[in-house]
């Protein structure tokens, strides 16, 4: 598919991002590429802050602690 550019820029057809809620576009080596972005996954973020509990071994024995297992 060709597509004019305009002083605008350029449309891109809809059918081409069924789907698709957002992008990210971006200029590499002579090329315009066009990403799809994918909302934030909260698991992700685990970890990022963690606090302190005075357990030396609480991310290793997590068990131990949250369910009083060995």
């Amino acid at each position: 598919m060709k597509a004019k550019v305009t002083e605008k820029g350029v449309v891109i057809p809809k059918e081409f991002l069924e789907g698709i809620e957002e992008v990210e576009i971006r200029k590499a080596d002579g090329l315009v590429v066009i990403v799809p972005t994918t909302k934030s996954d909260p698991i992700l973020a685990l970890g990022q802050n963690p606090v302190e509990c005075g357990a030396p071994d609480a991310s290793e024995c997590h068990d131990k602690y949250l369910y009083g297992s060995t």
